[in-house]
């Protein structure tokens, strides 16, 4: 029994647009947290730092899904 797993085109594109999803959403979650920051917001160091560890993850996921889903997608268009 092979427990091999192959991807279909369908599922390259749900990688893609996860990773697109997380790009943007997060890169304005980070401009409007430099913007925040900027006009001298008062928070906790550990706001800003937690967040920006949130963004910098985020960003880290989305390289590596879009990664995933590029390969899946050329895989996917060989005979």
């Amino acid at each position: 029994m092979s427990t091999e797993m192959s991807f279909e085109r369908k599922h390259a594109i749900l990688l893609l647009a996860v990773a697109e999803w997380n790009v943007l959403t997060f890169g304005n979650f980070a401009k409007n947290l430099y913007s925040a920051y900027e006009s001298g917001e008062d928070r906790a160091a550990g706001y800003w730092i937690a967040h920006t560890v949130l963004i910098v993850v985020n960003f880290a996921i989305a390289a590596a899904l879009g990664s995933l889903g590029l390969k899946a997608l050329r895989a996917s268009k060989r005979p």
